[in-house]
């Protein structure tokens, strides 16, 4: 059953990046073109109400930054929530992280109970991944991005739950919060925000240009007005002009950041051994993922002058099994590759194999500015001077 809803999902994903084509293609495109307009017109009309006040947000009391995009997938927004968290914590600020937890699992019923039955005055209780100190949850019952900010940021809360405004509230009440960084946030609009960073894609800064279904964008391009800052990502150092000033043509006024995801190292599954990235030239590897953009990943991996024998890519958010990842390493064992090669999102969901055939390694990436570095400088600045300000609140 999961193969045949992972194959449907690929299938469609395919349709919807024109990568399909014939009669059933045809179909299944003028049938999401159709839905896309609806679609459209729920998000435009969702926004006018909370704009107009009929519908109010919830607020805090203290800063929230939202984290998001506008499209789906693939514009590497877990490193920058990541960089995000790490300055504002070093700069004194008690900062959580809310996530709703994409494709993750709820823990087994029993616990549940158990926590109910044990915990009645605390109310509502949100899925701790971090505490601020130690790991409680795996990436299963956790999701993937909310298991990795809690496995690389110390110090920071990360909770996980689709309700958003009471875990939020349970994060300033339990652990005194004053920072609430909404993971994938800018589309939550029920909690107040006070700040909200949009990440936008270099290599498809606006998806195919479609709504969903019919194509990758959440909201139109001039909602983009919303931003207080922009993330350009995934840049090459290369002029960025003609993107630049379509932003500018949605936004006027948001700082703009350009910045790239550097690989940072190699680290192996089994021992943790960190390899230099210059491991990687004339290897020979097998490359494994499921992630939104696979083509990107093996690119870097040939860029940093990796030679890919074998490659392999699952739907995003595959959760692999023993069997899986047995195959393909006697796949590589047989081509005899020298190591297997994954992302480090795609190595929370790999499951632990001792003394494997071929080394397993996931390569750690992390956020580079290129270029708007004095404008991230004030941004943080602003933030973690002593008794900062809340930013004013704002209404869609």
């Amino acid at each position: 059953m999961r193969r045949w809803i992972e194959g449907l999902e690929t299938f469609a994903i395919d349709v919807i990046l024109g990568r399909r084509y014939g009669r059933r293609a045809d179909v299944l495109r003028w049938l999401l073109h159709g839905l896309s307009i609806i679609y459209r017109f729920l998000v435009q009309s969702r926004l006018a109400l909370y704009r107009n006040r009929i519908f109010r947000p919830h607020f805090h009391g203290c800063l929230v930054i939202s984290v998001g995009n506008l499209t789906v997938g693939g514009t590497g927004k877990t490193p920058v929530v990541e960089l995000l968290a790490r300055a504002l914590q070093q700069g004194g600020r008690r900062v959580a992280i809310l996530s709703r937890g994409y494709k993750s699992v709820p823990r087994p019923f029993f616990f549940r109970l158990f926590d109910r039955a044990t915990r009645k005055k605390a109310g509502f209780i949100p899925r701790i991944v971090s505490d601020g100190q130690s790991l409680l949850l795996d990436s299963r019952t956790a999701g993937d991005e909310p298991f990795m900010l809690a496995n690389n940021l110390r110090g920071v809360v990360v909770l996980v739950d689709r309700d958003r405004v009471k875990s939020g509230a349970y994060a300033v009440r339990e652990f005194r919060s004053d920072t609430l960084i909404l993971d994938d946030g800018l589309q939550y609009i029920r909690m107040r925000h006070g700040l909200d960073v949009v990440l936008v894609d270099r290599q498809a800064p606006f998806g195919n240009e479609f709504m969903l279904p019919r194509g990758t964008l959440r909201e139109p391009p001039r909602n983009l007005r919303r931003a207080t800052h922009i993330f350009l990502t995934k840049c090459d150092g290369s002029d960025n002009s003609a993107i630049v000033a379509r932003i500018r043509k949605y936004n006027r006024t948001a700082d703009i950041i350009e910045c790239a995801h550097r690989p940072k190292h190699l680290r192996n599954f089994v021992t943790g051994e960190i390899k230099p990235l210059e491991f990687l030239r004339a290897l020979r590897i097998g490359a494994l993922s499921g992630i939104a953009v696979p083509e990107s990943f093996e690119n870097a991996l040939r860029a940093l002058g990796a030679e890919i024998g074998l490659s392999r890519s699952y739907a995003d958010h595959h959760r692999y099994t023993v069997r899986e990842i047995g195959d393909f390493i006697r796949r590589s064992a047989r081509r005899e590759l020298e190591a297997i090669v994954t992302t480090e999102k795609d190595a929370v969901r790999i499951p632990r194999i001792l003394d494997p055939e071929v080394p397993l390694y996931y390569l750690r990436v992390e956020i580079e500015i290129l270029a708007g570095q004095a404008a991230w400088d004030r941004f943080v600045d602003r933030l973690t001077q002593p008794q900062p300000l809340i930013p004013p609140q704002r209404f869609y």
